[in-house]
């Protein structure tokens, strides 16, 4: 692949043990998050990644293993890319949570590479924070995908100035998306 392409591919994958969703329309709203600024900025040589719904049983067991935090949290993001760009195949990958290592300005490290990695998002969490936020767990997937997508682009949360930095990000990309692609068609009675 040569740079500038962003192409790459988006593999969606449903674990959580009772609810469906619409995994074609989360792998589109995922591709409209890779191909705007800035994730796009840092994937210009392309994208392998793959987005996993879990269950909260299944998220606390992954948060305790990967970050030692106790109980379920909305999304967490592994890094299989290596520092150079280049996608690290077998390797168990960096937990990014919500608390990556620090990258100095929130992401320019990062800027034209192959962005390759997992996010795993809970759907029980997206309905408790949806009740508590006067939302809908649509858009809270939405907004644990496109955050998920900021970390693998090399931004952080961990500092004060890099979290707010990434937090407009994430809420201009989350208002951009639901204009263009509905989320609330996530939920599917059946299928995965």
């Amino acid at each position: 692949m040569r740079p500038g392409t962003g192409t790459g591919t988006v593999r969606v994958q449903n674990r959580h043990p009772s609810r469906r969703l619409d995994a074609a329309l989360l792998r589109r709203l995922a591709r409209a998050a890779l191909a705007e600024p800035p994730i796009a900025d840092h994937a210009t040589w392309g994208y392998e990644v793959g987005i996993v719904i879990t269950g909260s049983r299944e998220m606390a067991r992954i948060n305790q293993d990967h970050l030692g935090h106790e109980g379920p949290t909305d999304v967490i993001t592994f890094d299989y890319t290596d520092e150079a760009g280049a996608e690290t195949p077998g390797r168990p990958g960096e937990a990014l949570g919500t608390n990556p290592p620090a990258e100095g300005h929130g992401g320019g490290s990062r800027r034209g590479r192959r962005l390759a990695g997992e996010i795993l998002i809970c759907l029980d969490v997206a309905g408790t924070q949806a009740a508590a936020y006067g939302t809908t767990w649509a858009l809270e997937v939405l907004r644990y995908l496109v955050h998920g997508l900021l970390h693998l682009s090399g931004f952080d949360d961990l500092a004060p100035a890099a979290r707010a930095v990434m937090k407009r990000h994430e809420n201009r990309l989350v208002r951009r998306l639901k204009t263009g692609l509905d989320p609330a068609g996530l939920e599917r009675p059946t299928g995965r």
